[in-house]
């Protein structure tokens, strides 16, 4: 793997991303799976409360994971002191990213003609989970949640997001799987699942699959099992359904961990720093198709974390 160099001269932000969920998935982790402790699914999140996207949600589960924080709020030093609080002494932070877009002039090499190209380049900025930060208000530590109780009208809420998406669905035999060509996904019956929550998330899965249908967001899905392709696309639907779970508060810890998938994924990562950025950002585009179609809105916010970024110099 030909690792990139940032401009501080350290690992670019792709590469240490890469080589952290390397690291998780050869120790037998899949660092996208509930890393959560005691307190409400939920995406990471901004000071101000907007949820992250893309790849910044799974690599800041990881790190939560990682350090045991709790929290699922994160900010920049200067947002701290802004809210009147103070990172600790010899608190470490870590990098949040965000894409900044600038055009540059490239001359035509058979014509000459010199025009204005747009382009996007991958830049981080640090950040800091509110456990390392004291005299935060209150809100930016979730109680603990001591032990599971689905609140009243849950399955009733799932069953109306799922009806609303348009799929061909049908209940037959004991595997779960999209059919691209006819662009169906069949489920095993309910009765077969230990609880409509895994029933639905595992649903949740095969419809990230479907969006990918050329009627829909357009991904190659025609790959045979066991190519880099197959378990490349296998992984946006891993991240979607994490997407999906901490959105619609599904588990996904009781997926198989696929250790076929896990070997090639392991290989796509290894040969390109950016796979993991590249799925993610595929995996984004499937869930909020899927969370728009079921009639869930996700608040408004720009891709780029480029105001957070602001705050971080």
């Amino acid at each position: 793997m030909a690792y990139r160099k940032g401009q501080s001269g350290g690992l670019s932000p792709a590469t240490r991303i890469t080589q952290e969920i390397i690291a998780r998935l050869e120790a037998g982790t899949k660092p996208w799976i509930k890393p959560w402790r005691g307190v409400p699914v939920s995406r990471p999140l901004r000071a101000c409360g907007i949820p992250y996207r893309g790849m910044n949600v799974f690599w800041l589960w990881m790190v939560a994971d990682m350090c045991g924080y709790a929290s699922p709020f994160w900010m920049t030093y200067n947002q701290a002191q802004s809210l009147g609080a103070q990172v600790r002494k010899g608190e470490k932070s870590t990098i949040a990213i965000f894409y900044k877009s600038y055009t540059k002039e490239v001359e035509a090499p058979d014509t000459g003609e010199k025009t204005d190209e747009a382009r996007r380049v991958l830049k981080a900025y640090p950040v800091f989970n509110a456990d390392q930060v004291e005299g935060l208000p209150e809100r930016f530590h979730p109680a603990a949640t001591l032990e599971l109780v689905e609140p009243e009208g849950r399955e009733a809420e799932l069953d109306a997001f799922f009806a609303a998406i348009p799929v061909n669905l049908r209940h037959q035999g004991c595997e779960a799987y999209y059919e691209p060509t006819a662009d169906r996904v069949t489920m095993p019956p309910v009765s077969l699942f230990g609880g409509f929550d895994h029933y639905y998330a595992t649903l949740a899965h095969e419809l990230s699959h479907w969006t990918g249908h050329a009627s829909r967001l357009g991904r190659d899905l025609k790959n045979r099992f066991g190519t880099s392709a197959y378990a490349a696309e296998e992984l946006v639907a891993e991240l979607s359904s994490a997407m999906l779970g901490a959105e619609l508060g599904l588990p996904v810890t009781h997926l198989d961990s696929h250790a076929s998938y896990i070997e090639h994924w392991l290989k796509l990562l290894k040969d390109d720093d950016r796979a993991i950025l590249t799925a993610a950002a595929k995996a984004e585009e499937a869930a909020s198709l899927l969370l728009k179609l079921g009639g869930k809105i996700i608040p408004e916010q720009s891709d780029d974390a480029s105001d957070d970024a602001a705050l971080a110099a």
